[in-house]
């Protein structure tokens, strides 16, 4: 066995004595490595005992060579695994199963439980079913509840059974700012062998967003459902050693933007940039600049941006925010003194450090912004706002019109039998009220979200704007629907300390919940005379929110352009009521003396906003609120459950058992050739984990609303895919029937359509993959660039898996979703660069063979026969880009590995 004792250094704070393993240990000059290399290599040397870390591993970390990428493999073991709700519940469930699994294998079902502390958040469930009003939030959650009970009795028996995991029950906040207000420690201290050990504090979890801990200098970031259970169960995540970009920001944000328009500014820059799998890293004076909360904001969005996560380092700010949220003074010693010992203190830790690539940014330079209508990368300047949408309606319509006129079987922008020209406004009714509800009517206004409610200065700034817009009589048009939902119990404290919340409230923005929200699609139906105009006129309306996430038929089925704005900015189109005024020129409305009013007659001082947020944000205020955390009320506290080590699984249209392990023998079967098979979707580029996953509202003429009704369920009760991600019959029937997917094997269409083959018959992928399974016929995915870009759902992999699909074939993956394809034992491939479909001029009516691969196998051919009977082969490089992933791979999956492992 290796000795780890020579990488041990000792360090007294408070007259206490600590162990810690010593940086400066390894041998190499420490300067010349970024913060996130050194945690990495810390890592390595405390793990350095255990046989998936080698002596060269700490070498090549060591000697951090920025001149080639890396092809040297690291392991990576975090301290501990965050999830939420809708990807937690399907962890558990898998855990839960696993056990079964291990039972049926004659192997001890206890050793299947997490070896690292596990905190689950309840936030993704509550939907904004009521806005606008005093008791919307009352009423929400005892919907949220009525709806989820069985997900909520499963969870609250899994934190019974399973040691080392806790579970913050529903109404608390959202998991990211409970994450960096609470159970952030930023230092661990761990008694082992009778030693008080120090190391950083390091996470993974099952939200993209996880990366929002990186602005506290906590190094963690969003992986699968699989890959956290795996990590749970003490594998490490294996990867190899990462580029590092750094990112140097200079000057000062200037009067009148905000962190929101400063992470739109960051995500088009790097995005455009290219850092997909890479680890970017923020230093330069203008960090200093920042509050740990702007920090986490830009940390929140890497997904967004494409990277692995985006660090800040631990300074002073960092000292200041854990003395206001209520950490103690022992542990901010604790922090500084390892910090600095560990030559990870501040940017003066960061001026030697050798990045792969630096990019810089002027803050000072960064304009008011909002981002859209599909993208969050597509930063529009506030001011262009109004003229980009109207070029953008203009393009959408060029493409509803068939080139041919006369044509038969025409199809319009939503799959449907194309129909009148759409009209431009539409005559409504709502609430006493008769307007004329227009294209680019701002329909959705939601304050939400972790990305910018975790920040006080932008909430406040709200408030302010619905304050000044108040007193001058204005109002939010009435066809919006509005609401407001805190990631935290803290920010209702502090507005209602400020008397800010009277202000939202008059202005419609009623406290909706403490959750995602709108952000992941649980903005909840449109009112009736709202949807059915919306219909009518086939009008293209639009959401503005506070979020991190605008992809297509994410937001609301019936909004097609959706824009990320500031909080302050949703309160500002929520009165303009429409994308197509441009509220920087034009006037928002009129007040009560006659008089227009434009933005800036609204838009409060960077001095009104700071001296509010210093007066109203206190200490007590999280002590108080987090010190009941886990407390959740007398609804949460009286549900039943069983307390049992084996899940006595129900009969639960909510969590059911999966079939993944069933049949599943003691020892894998070799790894077999894929033969002739079938493309069931031809995808172009940016299709996204949204398109490809179960998400949103369950449309009632959907083969999964066919699966409910026959269980007995009714339409009322449907609930979201994400509420069902515990049952796999509901979202295997759900994957790739998101209402925007466009599959271009079933051209016109817009939806989960398909054509099978070799009749060509357009059908649901579902009901085409069913009858492929039948036929005992394998099929495959081609994808062009981008593809399973956005949030770490593992059932963007799982639902592929029980649909038959046994390989992808993309242009380019995101890191998550290359991960999770292989977590769940499918092959993903790659066109060699440069190539695609195109190249080879693949419609995905052909039939395709690919080998058996190898451990170590970097290219796999892949053979086409086409309709006609001709022939041909083109290699492509295979993504299993570590051993690891191999091991997984030829095991069928992550969990199947484990489970072998353990026995």
């Amino acid at each position: 066995m290796k000795s780890s004792n020579k990488y041990i250094s000792v360090l007294s704070v408070q007259d206490k004595n600590y162990q810690y393993f010593d940086l400066s240990s390894a041998g190499t000059n420490i300067k010349r490595l970024p913060l996130t290399a050194k945690i990495l290599l810390e890592n390595l040397l405390r793990h350095s005992n255990e046989q998936y870390v080698q002596p060269e591993d700490i070498q090549t970390l060591a000697k951090w060579d920025t001149n080639s990428s890396s092809q040297t493999e690291i392991a990576f073991v975090p301290s501990r695994v965050i999830l939420q709700d809708f990807t937690g519940v399907p962890a558990i469930v898998d855990l839960a199963a696993m056990r079964d699994a291990m039972l049926d294998l004659g192997g001890d079902p206890n050793k299947i439980n997490p070896l690292k502390p596990v905190d689950l958040v309840i936030d993704h469930s509550i939907m904004v079913d009521e806005f606008g009003s005093k008791d919307s939030f009352k009423n929400n959650t005892e919907i949220e509840v009525k709806r989820n009970k069985e997900r909520y009795q499963f969870l609250k028996w899994g934190q019974s059974a399973f040691s080392n995991f806790k579970v913050v029950p529903p109404g608390k906040g959202i998991v990211h700012q409970v994450n960096l207000e609470y159970l952030a420690r930023v230092t661990f201290v761990e008694e082992q062998q009778d030693a008080l050990v120090l190391f950083p504090d390091t996470l993974v979890g099952t939200d993209s967003h996880t990366t929002m801990i990186n602005g506290l200098g906590v190094l963690g970031w969003g992986v699968g459902g699989i890959e956290a259970e795996a990590a749970m169960l003490g594998q490490p995540v294996t990867m190899l050693i990462p580029e590092v970009i750094g990112m140097q920001l200079t000057g000062k944000l200037p009067a009148g933007t905000t962190a929101t328009d400063l992470v739109l500014a960051v995500t088009q820059q790097l995005r455009a940039f290219g850092v997909v799998g890479k680890f970017v890293e923020f230093f330069g004076a203008g960090v200093k600049h920042l509050t740990v909360a702007d920090r986490a904001t830009i940390a929140n969005m890497s997904p967004e941006y494409g990277a692995t996560c985006g660090l800040f380092p631990i300074d002073e700010q960092t000292s200041k925010y854990l003395a206001l949220t209520g950490r103690s003074q022992q542990q901010i010693d604790i922090i500084e003194a390892y910090s600095k010992a560990q030559g990870m203190w501040g940017s003066e830790a960061q001026e030697d450090a050798e990045y792969h690539a630096t990019l810089t940014l002027n803050l000072s330079e960064v304009v008011p912004a909002i981002a859209g209508p599909k993208r969050p990368q597509d930063r529009i300047d506030l001011d262009h706002a109004s003229s980009a949408f109207k070029a953008w309606i203009e393009e959408q319509k060029a493409l509803a019109i068939a080139p041919d006129d006369t044509q038969q079987g025409r199809f319009d922008s939503e799959g449907g039998p194309l129909r009148e020209t759409p009209k431009n406004s539409v005559s409504c009714h709502l609430n006493g009220q008769d307007f004329e509800l227009n294209e680019g009517a701002v329909v959705i206004a939601a304050i939400t979200s972790c990305t910018n409610t975790s920040n006080p200065s932008v909430l406040v700034a709200a408030a302010l704007v619905a304050k000044k817009a108040n007193e001058l009589g204005l109002k939010v048009k009435p066809w919006v629907k509005t609401s407001f939902a805190p990631g935290s119990q803290v920010v209702t404290e502090y507005l209602d300390k400020a008397g800010l919340s009277k202000e939202l409230d008059t202005m419609g923005f009623n406290l909706v919940g403490y959750g995602c929200t709108t952000c992941i699609g649980n903005s909840g139906p449109l009112p009736e005379p709202i949807s059915e105009a919306i219909r009518e006129g086939q009008l293209t309306v639009t959401a503005v929110l506070s979020g991190n996430r605008n992809f297509e038929g994410r937001i609301h089925a019936e909004v097609k352009a959706n824009y990320l704005a500031s909080p302050p900015l949703v309160v500002a189109y929520a009165i303009a009521g429409n994308m197509n005024i441009d509220i920087t020129k034009e006037p928002l409305g009129t007040s009560h003396d006659g008089k227009p009013v434009y933005l800036r007659d609204l838009w409060p001082s960077q001095e009104s906003i700071q001296s509010i947020v210093t007066d109203v944000v206190n200490e007590a205020m999280f002590t108080d609120k987090y010190g009941s955390i886990y407390d959740g009320g007398d609804v949460w506290q009286n549900l039943e459950t069983v307390d049992a080590n084996i899940y006595d699984w129900p009969d639960s249209s909510y969590v059911k058992k999966p079939s993944f392990f069933t049949n599943m023998q003691a020892k894998p079967e070799p790894v077999k050739a894929i033969e002739k098979a079938r493309c069931l979707l031809k995808l172009a580029d940016s299709v996204t984990t949204d398109h490809i996953s179960p998400a949103g509202a369950i449309g009632n003429d959907t083969p999964a609303a066919e699966y409910l009704r026959a269980n007995h369920v009714e339409p009322k009760d449907f609930n979201s895919y994400g509420s069902r991600r515990g049952n796999h019959e509901v979202m295997m029937r759900g994957t790739f029937a998101n209402v925007r997917l466009r599959n271009e094997l079933a051209p016109g269409t817009e939806g989960g359509f398909t054509r099978k083959q070799p009749s060509g018959e357009q059908m649901t992928v579902f009901d085409a993959a069913q009858q492929y399974i039948a036929d005992d016929v394998p099929t495959i995915v081609i994808a062009g660039k981008e593809y399973g870009t956005g949030s770490s759902r593992d059932w963007a992999a799982k639902g592929p898996l029980l649909l038959g699909v046994k390989a992808a074939i993309a242009e380019t993956y995101e890191r998550i979703h290359r991960s999770n394809l292989i977590g769940m034992g499918i092959l993903p491939l790659q066109f060699l660069p440069g190539e695609g479909a195109h190249t080879y001029k693949l419609d995905g009516t052909e039939q395709f063979s690919i080998e058996a691969v190898k451990a170590k196998q970097k290219q796999a051919k892949v053979k086409v026969l086409r309709e006609d009977g001709s022939e041909f082969s083109f290699d492509t490089d295979i993504r299993i880009d570590t051993p690891n992933e191999f091991e997984y791979f030829r095991h069928g999956g992550i969990l199947q590995y484990v489970i072998r492992s353990l026995l």
